[in-house]
């Protein structure tokens, strides 16, 4: 295992990438932003980079329970599983929720939707967390939470004021509870839970 979990690395980058953008000129800002986003009008015009870059770059600094929670469950993930497993589901279950929001919207025509900006460590955060649901206790306690977390993220969706990140927020989370259900299978009874 790393000393420094690289979840901790990632987090951390990420904010300090956060802070930077704070001092660039309001102009270049908005530039990167749009350039790193993966809107409907970047990735129809084949910017496919955007599914990477969108996952490394954020508005405005995390406030900091969500930082510490982003550090928690990734942090967490790669003791259970290892760096190579959290990152991979959270680059699939970013790539992929973004890619349904995508196939969802890309016929909209209303140009604020089609430009919006998306760009965060949301996506991938709900899939690695969803997946952890296998490392819950077999049973009442691991179908609750998977429960529960769907619950909360369905609860934005069904509202009046609902947007596309709200859709991708449950699209990701049901992703990693995919997964989370698979390796139940894939393991059978071997499967250790952690303590």
């Amino acid at each position: 295992m790393n000393p420094i979990p690289l979840g901790a690395v990632y987090a951390g980058g990420v904010q300090l990438g956060a802070y930077a953008l704070e001092r660039m000129g309001a102009a270049e800002r908005e530039h990167l932003l749009r350039t790193c986003s993966t809107n409907v009008d970047n990735l129809a015009a084949g910017r496919w980079e955007t599914l990477l870059s969108s996952a490394v770059v954020v508005e405005e600094p995390m406030p900091l329970p969500y930082a510490l929670l982003l550090v928690a469950v990734l942090g967490y993930a790669e003791y259970a599983y290892g760096a190579w497993w959290t990152a991979a589901v959270f680059l699939f279950g970013h790539a992929t929720a973004t890619l349904l929001v995508y196939g969802a919207l890309r016929r909209t025509t209303d140009p604020g939707t089609r430009g919006a900006l998306d760009v965060g460590t949301s996506y991938g955060f709900n899939a690695v967390l969803g997946a952890l649901t296998s490392a819950l206790p077999r049973g009442a306690v691991r179908t609750a939470a998977r429960a529960g977390l769907l619950a909360l993220a369905a609860a934005p969706v069904l509202k009046r004021g609902r947007t596309f990140t709200d859709a991708g927020h449950l699209a990701a989370l049901g992703i990693g509870i995919g997964l989370s259900l698979a390796l139940d299978c894939l393991s059978g009874t071997k499967h250790q839970k952690i303590a």
